[in-house]
C-alpha cells in the first residue's frame, strides 16, 4: 500500500542530521582517557529518583528550562504544544531551548553537573542509556506507572529500549523510520505504476526508469543516511549487528558484507553517480534529478512544502526479511530538575502533560509510538500511514552506553569507504568490527557493564 499526496504548504521540516547525530555525537571518556569511570558516569553512584506523580502541580510558580532538538519543521508544532501547556498552566512557565542534536548531546552532561542544563527535555531513543550511564538523566518508572502507560500499548522494541539497568528513563513520544520516496512523474513516465517491495521489483523499476530518459535514478550516498541504509539491508539480511550485552560490533558477519556489497553495486551498475556528498541525494530528488531516493519520514513535510510530486512507500525488503532502521524520540528529566521537589513535581506535569499531546504531534510527520493513538484514525489522512503500518519491522540500535559513538568513529567511515569504493567492504567492515569492538569494551569498562 502507498500513498501519493498532493503538495500542501506546511512549516519547512528540515531535519538532515538529526537521527545521524543522535546516535553519533556523545564522545566518551573512555575513548579520550584522563577521566575515572566515575567521572565519566557524571559522578557515579546511584541514581536521583523523581518524586511521586501527583498529577497536578499546585505549588509557587517556577521556569522549567526545557531541551530539544527540533530546529527544522517539526520546531513550529513543538513551539504550539509549548505555548498550549503554558496557556493552561499558570504556575510553570515552559522555556524551550532548541539546538542542533549534535550541540546537545555534546552539552547535556555538563551542562546538568554545572547546573545550567534542562529540567526535562526529549532525546532520541538510541540515546538514553548513555545518558543514564552518565547520571545526567533520572528513573521515570513512578511517572510511567501513574501514566498507565504498559507495554501493550507500543511496541517491544520501544519500549524496552527506554530502560537501562531495569530502570525506566525515557516516555516514549514518536517513532521515525527510514521510507522510500520516489518521484510520482517519473513513475508514471517509466510506466511503473506500483511502488517496488522487494529487490527484484526494485531493479526492473530502476531499469524502467533508465530506459524512461532517468540516467542515475537512486543516487547511492557516501555518508547520511548510508549507515541507516546499511543497517536495514543488514537486518533484512538476518544479522544483529550488535551484542546485546554490549561487548561487540559484529559489522562483518556475511549478511552484513553482502549488505554493502548491494550498496556499492548501485553504483557499479550505474544506477548512482559515484561520491554523492551528504544530502545530495536528497537535494537531487527534490530537484528531480533522481527518481527514488531513502530517507527519513521527517522530510515530508519539507517536500510537501516544496511541492515535489512524490509519493511515499516503505523502504523495499531487498534482504530474507522486512526490516528497517528507525529511533524514537522520548521525554526525559535531568538528574538537576531532581535538586528542587517544585521543578521535579512540575517537570511531571510537563512530561505528562505532553505524553498526551502525541495526536497532534503526528502533524510534525512522525508517527505516534503510542497503539492506542496510532488506531484513532489521527494518522488516517497523513503520509506516514503507510510506514506507520510497518512499525513491527521496524529496528533499533540496542540501548548500550556509547553505543552512538561507536557507529560515529567506527561504522560510518567504512561504509563510506566501500560506498566510494575505496576499500572492498568485507575488508571495510572487518576493520571496524574490530575498533567497534575494542570501543565497546572501553564503554564497558567505564560504565561498569
Amino acid at each position: 500500500m502507498t500513498t501519493t499526496r498532493t503538495p500542501r504548504i506546511t512549516a519547512r521540516r528540515r531535519s538532515v542530521l538529526a537521527a545521524a547525530t543522535a546516535t553519533a555525537v556523545v564522545v566518551l571518556a573512555a575513548c579520550g582517557g584522563g577521566q575515572t569511570p566515575e567521572d565519566v558516569a557524571g559522578g557515579g553512584g546511584e541514581p536521583s529518583e523523581a518524586p511521586e506523580f501527583t498529577g497536578e502541580y499546585t505549588g509557587p510558580a517556577v521556569q522549567l528550562n526545557y531541551w530539544n532538538g527540533f530546529t527544522g519543521g517539526d520546531g513550529p508544532f513543538m513551539q504550539e504544544l509549548v505555548d498550549q501547556f503554558n496557556a493552561e498552566h499558570e504556575n510553570i512557565t515552559v522555556v524551550p531551548n532548541t539546538m542542533d542534536w549534535a550541540d546537545f548531546y555534546q552539552r547535556l552532561p555538563a551542562a546538568v553537573t554545572q547546573g545550567e542544563g534542562p529540567h526535562v527535555g526529549v532525546m532520541h531513543l538510541d540515546q538514553l542509556a548513555t545518558m543514564a550511564a552518565r547520571n545526567a538523566i533520572v528513573p521515570l518508572d513512578d511517572l510511567a506507572e501513574a501514566l498507565e502507560l504498559t507495554a501493550d500499548d507500543f511496541t517491544p522494541e520501544i519500549w524496552d529500549a527506554g530502560i537501562y539497568e531495569d530502570q525506566r528513563y525515557g516516555i516514549p513520544l514518536d517513532v521515525h523510520s527510514l521510507a522510500m520516496y520516489y518521484n510520482t512523474e517519473h513513475f508514471e513516465e517509466a510506466g511503473i505504476t506500483e511502488p517496488p517491495t522487494d529487490e527484484a521489483s526494485f531493479m526492473e523499476a530502476l531499469d524502467a526508469l533508465q530506459a524512461a530518459g532517468f540516467e542515475t535514478p537512486f543516487w547511492m550516498p557516501q555518508l547520511w543516511p548510508s549507515h541507516l541504509m546499511w543497517l536495514s539491508l543488514a537486518w533484512q539480511n538476518g544479522e544483529q549487528v550488535y551484542a546485546e550485552d554490549g561487548s561487540a560490533a559484529m559489522y562483518d558477519s556475511p549478511g552484513g558484507v553482502e549488505a554493502l556489497e548491494w550498496q556499492r553495486s548501485i553504483i557499479e551498475q550505474g544506477y548512482s553517480p559515484n561520491d554523492v556528498a551528504i544530502d545530495s541525494q536528497y537535494i537531487a530528488f527534490k530537484n528531480g534529478e533522481n527518481s527514488i531516493t531513502w530517507d527519513g519520514i521527517w522530510q515530508i513535510n519539507d517536500l510537501e512544502a516544496e511541492e515535489v510530486p512524490y509519493g511515499i512507500a516503505p523502504v523495499p525488503q531487498i534482504g530474507d526479511e522486512a526490516a528497517v532502521w528507525a529511533n524514537s524520540h522520548h521525554f526525559f528529566m535531568s538528574r538537576q530538575a531532581t535538586e528542587d521537589e517544585n521543578l521535579a513535581a512540575a517537570s511531571q506535569v510537563f512530561i505528562a502533560w505532553m505524553s498526551e499531546q502525541s495526536a497532534t504531534w503526528a502533524g510534525s510527520g512522525l508517527i505516534p509510538a503510542r497503539l492506542s493513538v496510532r488506531e484513532s484514525g489521527v494518522l488516517d489522512d497523513m503520509p506516514q500511514r503507510v510506514i506507520a503500518e510497518q512499525i513491527d519491522t521496524m529496528r533499533f540500535l540496542p540501548p548500550v552506553p556509547g553505543v552512538g559513538t561507536v557507529q560515529a568513529e567506527a561504522l560510518e567511515p567504512a561504509i563510506a569507504d566501500a560506498v566510494l569504493g575505496n576499500t572492498p567492504p568485507s575488508e571495510a567492515l572487518g576493520t571496524a568490527a574490530e575498533q567497534g569492538t575494542n570501543l565497546m569494551e572501553q564503554n564497558l569498562e567505564s560504565f561498569g557493564g
